[in-house]
Formats: structure tokens, C-alpha cells, sequence
């Protein structure tokens, strides 16, 4: 660390450098007021031993400066006109502390130490508060980079709001805590949260489930049940994939939207609602209503407020803070040591691009803190991570086949996710964010499905 020495004695500096230095601090020097603040606007100072008495000016006069540019850089002042009055003046104005001349050399180490182990606490305290404060608006999210930024600001703007928000998004970016943190940043925090997976039931089911029905409304009603959208009366309800709403189902949710009230499923008298919907897709909205798939009257009624999530691979310089918190949590819940990570690792995971997302990091580093031997290294990470299809460095002098380009690129992605799932085209569905009849179509494409053995037939008879 740097200490920034200004004395006009030269024989006092000296011996000040000659003794911060065997205790192994840097030292810059300088002989005036003015030396001493144009050095001082170096970022690399640490603390100032700062002198009374000056040739320009009292450097009683430059403290209140130096505290108000940077109040985090402890001032010792170092003075041989010791008084009280002068020791009272410069606590007021901000100094760490006060030593006399003569001064003992390992009395000035022993400040000087003391001051700078307060302002790392003070330091590490900030950064902790600020982490803590962040944990709590945004859960489970991490990340500083600008589009990660540019999602926080607009969580914080919409949360107060009673708008719709549609967030978007590849599968496993981390839709559903853009929801929650709107939901826990919101009037109605102290209210439900419900979700509903949009895609996982069949349109009769879904909307006996969303919006409830009276007994004997059809078969096997044998009782009355609620909706979600009562469940959550005075909360947030969250469609997960709303874009698989079937089209029938739409339009009874665009009434909710329109006139806050709904029919059970039976029912003749709706039932008001005060329910905030935040609707989640990966799909690409507009085209499914150009289509005819999705309405397009609902569409403009989610979209007020859109928050779109990057993909990871376009805030790589998140990663880093990504695995740390990742590997913690998952060390934690699987009562294992937390393993450092080597830096080849660290590589290889900035250089993967992740198609599932964060959602894949972290199943990536949970099998690692699992299975590892105490530390994450390339061994541990999967074949489809160590082996990352190297991106090209130049475009080529003489073009390129785009379609022979985006070909080859899409089939080495679809055999990174059926390594990494093992022949499962369920799971490398899930990773890829795909359904999994358009990889099986896919696989089909690109001719990597296994062939069947033809049947054996039998000899036809002589």
C-alpha cells in the first residue's frame, strides 16, 4: 500500500520512507501544500502523513480538502508544534490521529497499520452492505454488467406500478425471478405470488385451474374449487410460457386484463380480481400472432411494460461472479466444502456460450462441487464445456457460405446438448430451450438420429 508523505523537512521524509518501507509500504513525497494535493489526486494513495506546518500553507487548511475528495484516505498528522489546541483542530477536521515530533519509528508503523486496517473494514463493510442490499431486492440474481444494469433499473421502475409486464427471454436467463423481484419490490409484497405453468395442462384443465369452478360444473366437479386468480387476489400471479396458452383460453384471460374480473368455470356472477399479471415467454410473440397462434389484443395488453433478459453469452463478464455465488449455493446445499475454482477452468467456462443459460451453469457447477475432489478444474466440467466450439477469429479475405457457416454451428450446439444429456433428446431439448418434437425434426435434418438395423427376412422357400 502507498503512503503519501508531505513534510517539508527533508531528513524527516527520508527517515519516513526509509522506515514505512522496511515495513513494506510504498512511499511518494512531497515538500508543500501544493505538492501535497496535486499528489494526493493519485489513486494509488492509501493514507497521508501530513505535516502542520508548511511553507505555502497550514496543513491544517489542506485536511478539510483532502476529507472532502476523498474521505475513504486516512490523514495522520505528523507535527512538531504539539499542543492540544492543534491535536483537537485536526480530530475535528478529520484526522485519523495525531502524532508529536520526535516521533518513535515503530509508533508511526503502528498508526499508520491501524489506519489502514480501518478503512479495508470500512471498505469490506461497504461492499458487503452493498451485495446484502442488493440480495435483497433481486434474489437469486447476479450480475453487474450494463444489460444486467439496464434490468435492474427497469425491475426498480415498473415494481410500484400496477402494469403488466411481459419479460423475455431464452429458457434458463432467469424469467421467473425477474417476477418475483417485481412482485417483492411491489405494494403488494405482503400478498401471493402464484405461478402458473401455462404449457403443462391441457385448455378444460387450465382453466378450471386459473379462473376455479362450481360443483357440478362438469364431471367430477364434486366440489367448488378456486381459481388461481382468487389465490391471488391482492398479489401477483406469473404465467410461465405464456405463449402456449391455448387461443381459447386467451381470450377469458384478456377479459381478466381488461375488466379485472372473471368467470368460474359453471359460473353466472364473475368475480373481481385485483391480481397484477407478469407474463414470462421465449418465444417470439409477434411472429406467433402474425401466425394466428396468439391473439393479438392480448399481445399489446402484456407487452405495456417488456423487460428483455440477455442470453449469458452476451454478459460473459458476468460469469466470474456468476460461479462464485453458484458454487457457494451449491456447496452449501450439498454440505460440501466450497472448491476453489483452478484458472483453466475459469477459462473454459468464459469460453462456452452457455445456450442454456444460466440454468446450465449452475447444473454444470453443481455436478462439479459434487463429484470434484475438493478443487473445479477442466476434469470436472463436462466434454461439451472443455471442448467449446472456438468462435472464428476474422471474417475470411475471400467470405464465407453463411448457411454452410450457421449449419455447421447449429449441428456442433445440438451435439454439445445431446453429449451433455446423454442421448436424451428430452433433456437436450430442455437445454437447447427447444421442444422436443423441433430437435427430433432438427436431429432429423442434420442426419444425426441413429439409424435402425434393417429386419432380418427370412429365405423365401426353393
Amino acid at each position: 500500500m502507498k503512503v503519501l508523505i508531505v513534510d517539508d523537512e527533508p531528513v524527516v521524509r527520508e527517515v519516513l520512507r526509509t522506515v514505512l518501507s522496511r515495513a513494506g509500504y510504498g512511499t511518494s513525497e512531497a515538500a508543500t501544500a501544493a505538492e501535497g494535493l496535486a499528489l494526493f489526486a493519485d489513486p494509488a494513495v492509501d493514507l497521508v502523513l501530513l505535516d502542520l506546518m508548511l511553507p505555502d500553507r497550514p496543513g491544517l487548511s489542506i485536511l478539510p480538502e483532502m476529507r472532502d475528495r476523498r474521505p475513504d484516505v486516512p490523514v495522520v498528522v505528523v507535527t512538531a508544534y504539539s499542543s492540544v489546541e492543534s491535536a483537537i483542530a485536526a480530530m475535528k477536521e478529520g484526522a485519523f490521529h495525531y502524532v508529536p515530533k520526535p516521533f518513535r519509528n515503530e509508533e508511526v508503523v503502528h498508526v499508520v497499520a491501524q489506519a489502514l486496517e480501518k478503512k479495508r473494514l470500512v471498505a469490506e463493510n461497504r461492499a458487503l452492505k452493498a451485495r446484502l442490499d442488493a440480495g435483497t431486492d433481486f434474489p437469486g440474481m447476479v450480475g453487474h454488467s450494463a444489460p444486467m444494469e439496464k434490468v435492474f433499473q427497469t425491475i426498480r421502475q415498473a415494481a410500484p406500478a400496477r402494469s403488466t409486464v411481459l419479460v423475455t427471454g431464452e429458457s434458463g436467463t432467469g424469467k421467473e425471478l425477474v417476477a418475483r423481484a417485481l412482485h417483492r419490490l411491489s405494494q403488494r409484497a405482503a400478498g401471493p405470488f402464484v405461478t402458473v405453468h401455462s404449457g403443462a395442462l391441457p385448455p378444460d384443465l387450465l382453466e378450471s385451474n386459473l379462473f376455479g369452478h362450481t360443483k357440478g360444473a362438469f364431471t367430477g366437479a364434486i366440489a367448488e374449487k378456486k381459481g388461481l386468480f382468487k389465490v391471488a387476489d391482492g398479489g401477483t400471479i406469473f404465467f410461465d410460457e405464456i405463449g402456449t396458452v391455448p387461443l381459447e383460453t386467451q381470450a377469458k384471460l384478456l377479459r381478466v386484463l381488461q375488466e379485472r374480473e372473471f368467470l368460474p368455470v359453471g359460473a353466472v356472477e364473475p368475480i373481481r380480481s385485483d391480481v397484477r399479471v407478469v407474463a414470462a415467454t421465449n418465444a417470439d410473440l409477434a411472429r406467433l400472432v402474425e401466425e394466428g397462434k396468439f391473439r393479438e389484443d392480448l399481445f399489446y395488453r402484456l407487452c405495456v411494460i417488456t423487460i428483455g433478459l440477455p442470453p449469458l453469452r452476451e454478459r460473459k463478464e458476468d460469469i466470474p461472479l456468476l460461479v462464485e455465488a453458484l458454487v457457494t449455493r451449491a456447496a452449501r446445499e450439498n454440505d460440501r466444502p466450497v472448491p476453489p475454482v483452478t484458472p483453466n477452468a475459469m477459462k473454459a467456462l468464459l469460453d462456452h456460450d452457455w445456450p442454456g443459460n444460466v440454468r446450465e451453469l449452475e447444473n454444470v457447477l453443481e455436478r462439479a462441487v459434487v463429484l470434484g475432489g475438493g478443487v473445479i478444474d477442466l476434469d470436472q466440467l463436462p466434454d461439451a464445456v472443455r471442448h467449446s466450439v472456438p468462435r472464428p477469429a476474422a471474417f475470411p479475405a475471400d467470405g464465407i457460405d453463411l448457411k454452410e457457416a450457421v449449419s455447421a454451428y447449429r449441428r456442433s450446439l445440438l451435439e454439445a446438448a445431446m453429449s451433455r444429456a446423454g442421448g436424451v433428446q428430452t433433456e437436450a431439448a430442455r437445454l437447447l430451450g427447444l421442444k422436443p418434437t423441433t430437435l427430433n425434426e432438427m436431429l432429423q435434418r442434420h442426419d444425426m438420429l441413429p439409424r435402425r438395423s434393417p429386419r432380418a427376412t427370412e429365405p423365401e422357400p426353393a
